[in-house]
């Protein structure tokens, strides 16, 4: 018997896994495997709270963000020496290379390894080791945003601030994450404004579980360059507008907002209006070892449960590539040959 011929969609779907990509929204933290946690625990003498890598994955049953996070912060709890955070990024690293990502710019998130008294320089040292290795072994560009967590004071993220000034040239920008809800942006404004005039860059997640309001504030108070989520957006006409004009690149995770319960599924998801209205929409993976899909993954389920065309598919990737903080210089081969791939 012959087998039915793959459909637009799966040809589609594989289209899209063998083009360039840039991953612009994903946590270190959120890509450790539960097999390299157990290990790592195992290393350090940490016993994770699940019987087994496979009972702690039956655990991934999220009601919501905060849900996630208490589950995300236990993980993370094994992550203590340079050597854990080397071997959680280039694991990361190497699957990205996988993936056909030639330019990866990672969250990280201090505070959550400080208050364990991890120093900030075993954090920032394994990653930084690990980002080198990819670019010599595996070709790819990446670099470090340090990320705030919001539901902390200003106080402490300025205090942080100072901890990471002697690694200043290791970080491409800084960002604001953890649970939205009673933590608006504003609450950093003067963080953020020092973070500027040193010269890095800035991003900022808002409007996941935060009105459109939290996006507005995070590109007025905070100065923010991309909008991390930013799905909420679509409430607000004149943010809508806004965010057209100013080509304001949106960072959408549509795995992570069906396994928090922002939509119930993926065919629910909002990107087919946030592409119709104009918006500079690109696909990533947030955390992938927790949301069941690293950045392939992401758009092929994408690919297959929405109405997307090959046209959108290929804006995706293009507004992934364009709105990454590299040189033009750096990402016009990986531009010209998405555009040759698609036959554009």
């Amino acid at each position: 018997m012959q087998s039915s011929p793959p459909s637009h969609a799966s040809r589609l779907a594989d289209l899209v896994a063998r083009a360039p990509k840039a991953e612009l929204h994903v946590h270190i933290e959120g890509t450790l495997q539960p097999e390299l946690a157990f290990e790592i625990g195992r290393r350090n003498r940490i016993a994770l709270p699940w019987e087994s890598p496979e009972a702690l994955r039956q655990a991934y049953a999220f009601t919501d963000l905060q849900s996630f996070l208490d589950i995300y912060y236990t993980v993370a709890s094994v992550l203590c020496t340079e050597e854990d955070f080397h071997d959680v990024a280039w694991a990361y690293l190497q699957g990205a290379r996988d993936d056909n990502v030639v330019r990866a710019e990672i969250f990280f998130d201090p505070q959550t390894h400080l208050v364990r008294g991890v120093p900030f320089e075993a954090v920032i040292g394994g990653l930084s080791r690990a980002i080198c290795r990819a670019e010599r072994e595996l070709g790819i560009s990446a670099a470090l945003i340090m990320c705030f967590l919001r539901h902390l004071s200003e106080r402490e993220a300025l205090e942080t601030l100072e901890r990471a000034a002697p690694y200043r040239g290791q970080l491409l920008g800084v960002g604001l994450d953890s649970g939205e809800r009673g933590n608006p942006p504003e609450k950093f404004r003067d963080l953020f404004a020092r973070c500027r005039r040193l010269g890095l860059h800035s991003v900022a997640h808002a409007g996941e579980e935060g009105p459109p309001e939290f996006i507005t504030a995070a590109l007025d108070a905070l100065g923010a360059e991309r909008i991390d989520h930013g799905i909420r957006c679509l409430e607000d006409r004149g943010l809508v507008a806004r965010l057209v004009r100013e080509r304001i690149p949106l960072t959408v995770c549509p795995l992570s907002n069906v396994r928090l319960r922002v939509f119930e599924t993926l065919a629910d998801h909002c990107l087919p209006r946030l592409l119709a209205a104009g918006l500079r929409v690109s696909l990533h993976s947030d955390d992938p070892a927790f949301f069941g899909g690293a950045i392939n993954e992401v758009h092929r389920q994408s690919i297959m449960a929405l109405p997307l065309s090959e046209s959108d598919a290929h804006r995706l990737l293009r507004n992934g590539l364009e709105s990454a903080f590299w040189e033009p210089t750096a990402a016009a081969p990986h531009l010209e040959r998405l555009d040759a791939l698609f036959g554009f």
